[in-house]
């Protein structure tokens, strides 16, 4: 790249415990990469922080890879193609990626999905018509099959996925409850996502009674945002 000779990357230093601290990263500098044949060099322009990214940095089996020490961090991005030599993609383009937490990527084109700037905000890639929101919209119309009308109950509601999937919920005609963990996020659930109704976790010691108090004749949706516990 003109003027520019260096890729900023952010590599895992160790396995965090507990909350991610900075000295859990490492900032490191490597050469910019060049595309070969068939493939594209990407600069990223935003770059997700996603709970799943969490998981990734343990040491432990689960449904995808752990990120070894020194790798880049995992996650995806919007990028723009600052040089191509793939047929699909030309100078300019705006794209969802997964290069990770890096400043430039090589991509062959797999996984690439075009932005049209003229749509929405770019930055939308990585939240409300990226990742977070097509696990809300094809998790919640494909896999739980919601039909106009029903209940439905959300864990994690004010996160990324769980605030789509409600107000999806409610465009479909659906009562949707909520619960989080804090106050200040119930309030949000409510006053600004327009759930029917919603509660603090913390502060329930009697699951089966709260939520037969909130769904009488019964859940037919529940999407799970916490794994199940």
């Amino acid at each position: 790249m003109k003027g520019v000779s260096m890729n900023r990357q952010i590599t895992l230093a160790s396995r965090p415990v507990g909350y991610p601290k900075e000295s859990d990263f490492k900032l490191i500098e490597t050469p910019i990469p060049t595309p070969e044949d068939g493939h594209v060099l990407l600069k990223t322009i935003y770059l997700s922080v996603d709970p799943y990214m969490r998981g990734r940095m343990n040491q432990a089996r689960s449904y995808a890879a752990n990120v070894e020490y020194n790798e880049v961090m995992v996650g995806g991005v919007v990028a723009q193609v600052v040089e191509s030599k793939h047929s699909d993609f030309q100078v300019g383009d705006i794209v969802n990626a997964h290069i990770g937490w890096q400043e430039y990527g090589i991509s062959g084109g797999d996984g690439l999905r075009k932005i049209d700037p003229s749509i929405a905000p770019i930055s939308t890639g990585v939240g409300i018509l990226g990742m977070p929101g097509l696990t809300a919209y094809f998790g919640l119309l494909e896999v739980g099959k919601l039909q106009e009308g029903e209940s439905v109950f959300v864990s994690g509601a004010a996160g990324a996925v769980g605030s789509v999937v409600g107000q999806i919920a409610k465009i479909k005609g659906c009562r949707v409850v909520g619960s989080a963990g804090t106050d200040e996020k119930i309030s949000y659930i409510l006053d600004e996502l327009g759930f029917d109704a919603a509660f603090n976790y913390k502060n329930v010691t009697d699951y089966h009674t709260k939520l037969s108090e909130l769904f009488p004749d019964g859940i037919d949706v529940y999407f799970d945002n916490v794994g199940g516990s």
